[in-house]
């Protein structure tokens, strides 16, 4: 594994991160929120279904929440980002290809490429990552990484065809050339180990991080037999 220095343009920021289980049958959704203590301004990162979940989590903090992150637009990622943008008047973001790809649209949408910013004093450096989606989104903000579907602790997220099979490799790879080993990765679903393992931690459980072309990798994400359960299996 490569180990990179620290990304000049991802400055370490100075935030707490609160994990946010929520769950609708037959799924276990992992969702955060991401506050920085000086300002008191939160981020939420793919609220879905429980509203009151989100409420105490940010009336227990004194948090303002400053915008929404969406990693990806399927139905379980997405559930919320609507009715809170609404209720707390703040943006969401979404990239500007996971956007195009799936016509995901709110009032306060706004998309991006791969240009960093900063929403209340929080530096966030966006990296897309297609294969479970065509524009499937990491979150890097201070030692964090919010990986949605697109990397879990065990494994990764599925791909609908061959073409986004070998798309999630290169995305893998990417990710393993830009992140140094003590960046904790926060998946949108959890299996059996915990999230904010750090990167280093994670080539111990996933294989998914250990092919050496695109070619077996898409043979074994693409393999026949999977157990639909297995997929469920959240924890």
């Amino acid at each position: 594994m490569n180990k990179p220095e620290s990304d000049p343009l991802n400055p370490a920021a100075e935030v707490t991160i609160t994990t946010i289980k929520v769950s609708r049958a037959p799924f276990i959704n992992n969702s955060y929120m991401v506050l920085d203590p000086r300002t008191g301004k939160a981020l939420l990162i793919d609220p879905a279904w429980e509203m009151a979940a989100y409420e105490r989590a940010l009336e227990a903090a004194s948090a303002e929440l400053a915008g929404i992150l969406i990693t990806h637009a399927h139905p379980d990622h997405i559930d919320l980002a609507a009715p809170l943008a609404e209720r707390y008047r703040c943006p969401v973001w979404i990239s500007h290809q996971e956007a195009e790809s799936s016509g995901f649209r709110v009032p306060t949408m706004r998309t991006f490429g791969e240009c960093a910013w900063e929403v209340g004093g929080i530096p966030i450096r966006p990296i897309i990552t297609p294969g479970h989606t065509p524009g499937s989104t990491c979150y890097w903000i201070g030692q964090a990484l919010f990986t949605g579907d697109t990397l879990f602790i065990e494994g990764c997220g599925l791909c609908p065809d061959r073409a986004a099979a070998e798309s999630m490799y290169s995305s893998l790879e990417r990710l393993k050339t830009l992140l140094p080993g003590g960046v904790c990765i926060y998946p949108g679903h959890s299996y059996v180990q915990p999230p904010g393992l750090t990167f280093e931690k994670v080539f111990d459980f996933n294989l998914y991080l250990s092919f050496s072309s695109a070619e077996v990798f898409a043979n074994f994400r693409l393999r026949p037999g999977q157990s639909k359960a297995g997929w469920m299996a959240f924890s």
